[in-house]
């Protein structure tokens, strides 16, 4: 249709006045199929709607009809959830002689030195480990630091787990946040998690491995909304993820694609099989030529 391009080219006809039949919908027209070759190119124009073609393109509009070029469809086919899906950080923790020269280094280069003490006391009351429960490692160590009046501030956490942890899928997931009974109601589809901690029943949420993040589309069609398509399309596959609801987006988009595309039938294996006999007689000889 423009002068000078091959890229793919759409009209939208967009109106705040439709008529009612046409309120909330969404029409879409293929013509791509529907052109006139030019006697002369123009650029990279060779071709172009005729008047038929145009007659037909606004008789579709007019009849908001549906057929093979021609389809009505709601805003809402158009529209989905943007979901972030999150995994738990699991994180082992290995305390042997050669793990903790290692963290005496990296202590004394960060300026971290109140913290050697507090894990080599740790070391020698768990052992070396490997200790897959990072949420009872930082317990002992919280411990340890409040009878030796070592501050354990989240920066010195997160030193820990950088410093001392190791990525393990068999680890147990990291806890961040453990909330009071009745505070707030478990819902495992949003990482809230009904736990039992000393004995009192509460609800916990993990700590996210931005590694493992990902995202779905779940369109707003989608019969139940997110959390059966959350249940048939990702929890077989990741048991333990769930959806971070505070990035939860929506979005629209509009693919022609998915409404007119019509996939061509493969070809038989015969017809591949003759071409593959016809390209061998026709090469039949040539390397001995070619030698020649």
């Amino acid at each position: 249709m423009f002068y000078n391009t091959g890229i793919a080219t759409y009209i939208w006809v967009l109106t705040n006045r439709k008529q009612e039949h046409r309120k909330g919908k969404v029409q879409l027209i293929d013509a791509t199929k529907w052109y006139a070759p030019l006697r002369k190119n123009l650029g990279k124009k060779n071709c172009e709607f005729s008047s038929e073609h145009i007659r037909k393109i606004c008789d579709l509009v007019i009849s908001f009809v549906e057929n093979e070029q021609s389809k009505c469809l709601p805003n809402e086919a158009f529209g989905y959830w943007k979901i972030t899906v999150e995994r738990p950080l699991r994180l082992r923790v290995d305390l042997s002689e050669a793990s903790l020269g290692s963290f005496r280094q990296v202590c004394k280069k960060e300026k971290e030195g109140a913290l050697i003490g507090v894990i080599e006391s740790v070391a020698k009351k768990l052992g070396p480990g490997p200790h897959l429960d990072f949420n009872a490692f930082l317990t002992a160590v919280e411990t340890d630091a409040k009878e030796n009046s070592v501050k354990l501030t989240p920066q010195r956490v997160n030193f820990l787990q950088a410093s001392l942890g190791h990525k393990d899928e068999t680890a147990q997931p990291i806890i961040s946040k453990v909330h009071k009974p009745g505070k707030i109601r478990a819902n495992p589809l949003y990482g809230k998690y009904e736990r039992e901690i000393n004995g009192k029943k509460c609800v916990i949420e993990y700590e996210p491995d931005p590694e493992l993040r990902d995202t779905e589309q779940v369109p707003l069609l989608e019969d139940g909304g997110i959390e059966p398509f959350f249940k048939r399309e990702v929890l077989p596959y990741m048991p333990d993820a769930w959806v971070d609801e505070s990035k939860t987006q929506i979005g629209y988009e509009i693919s022609f694609t998915r409404y007119f595309y019509k996939p061509e039938p493969m070809r038989t294996l015969e017809e591949i099989k003759a071409d593959i006999l016809a390209l061998e007689r026709e090469t039949e000889g040539l390397l001995e030529d070619i030698l020649d």
